[in-house]
């Protein structure tokens, strides 16, 4: 057990420092611009949509667009409709740190480290920021590379045979990505360690699929927790994502097998495969949604009740 529990400590906590790293980086450099813009440009479904795209891509996090969503429509600086817009668009623009990592440069993990540092520390402040951005990048490809060594002993142990023979491997898989998403409260460290697990032919790629499907309604847990003594409109801002991500799952569910069939055929690298049916789901998911979103914001008003719902 140890030799499952140590590297996936280690190289989780790894990824989520980077993660946090380039957030925290991205958000001192952008000051006070970044809630400008959100407030600024979320006033159209298209404009809110596309305003999700590039916050998400920016900050290399849907959740924390989420939550700083929630966090605008509860103080009424922002009012529920123009969010559903902007949910689609997270969806999206999280699928930047997928197609980043599949890029496979985990070897200028450690350089990009120290080089991060080595910029941090010069005398020109103006620039220490981009050094912690450099930092954290190198962090999660060494974070994913280290969780990839899970692989080597859940090969010899048996244990992902045993779990995929415990029912059908897609329903495994959405539930696995789930679950696993819904604890680590991170999907793009779900993702990571499921690109690792099918380049290593630990999984196929159905169940690789399956689990980047789950991963997008665990990521949901984030909002609802951070909705918990907010106002009705905040918590509208919970639902609507999570019935997204949940009907976006849903929908594709049935044709797993065949969708994976597909993304296979755009690349010969498995973990380019796998971020690109993220990107691929995320993409046309949001698209199907985006002529429907008043409708959908004045269906999730009227299920959400007007009294305050309990979390």
């Amino acid at each position: 057990m140890r030799e499952l529990l140590i590297p996936f400590a280690t190289g989780l906590t790894i990824f989520l420092f980077g993660l946090q790293l380039i957030r925290f980086g991205l958000e001192t450099m952008a000051g006070r611009h970044l809630q400008s813009v959100l407030l600024r440009f979320t006033k159209t479904p298209f404009r809110s949509f596309m305003t999700g795209i590039v916050a998400t891509g920016f900050l290399q996090s849907s959740s924390a667009v989420t939550v700083l969503t929630i966090g605008f429509v509860n103080a009424g600086l922002m009012n529920f409709t123009q969010t559903v817009g902007l949910i689609l668009g997270t969806n999206i623009g999280t699928t930047v740190t997928t197609e980043i990592l599949a890029l496979k440069i985990e070897d200028f993990a450690l350089p990009m480290i120290v080089s991060g540092a080595a910029i941090w520390l010069l005398p020109w402040k103006r620039f220490a920021w981009i050094g912690v951005v450099i930092s954290g990048f190198g962090c999660i490809f060494l974070g994913m590379n280290i969780m990839q060594w899970l692989a080597v002993p859940l090969k010899e142990q048996g244990w992902m045979t045993w779990l995929l023979s415990r029912g059908d491997a897609v329903q495994t898989g959405l539930t696995a990505g789930i679950l696993m998403t819904a604890v680590i409260q991170s999907s793009s460290a779900t993702i990571a360690m499921t690109m690792g697990f099918f380049a290593s032919g630990l999984i196929s790629l159905p169940f690789a699929v399956a689990v980047v499907l789950g991963s997008n309604v665990g990521t949901c847990v984030t909002g609802l927790l951070a909705v918990i003594g907010a106002n009705r409109a905040a918590k509208q801002v919970a639902v609507a994502h999570l019935l997204l991500n949940v009907g976006g799952m849903l929908l594709f569910s049935p044709f797993i097998s065949a969708f994976a069939d597909w993304v296979a055929t755009l690349s010969a690298n498995p973990a380019t495969q796998v971020a690109h049916a993220q990107t691929l789901f995320n993409i046309i998911c949001s698209l199907i949604m985006l002529p429907f979103t008043s409708t959908y914001a004045r269906f999730i008003t009227r299920l959400v009740p007007s009294r305050e719902l309990r979390t």
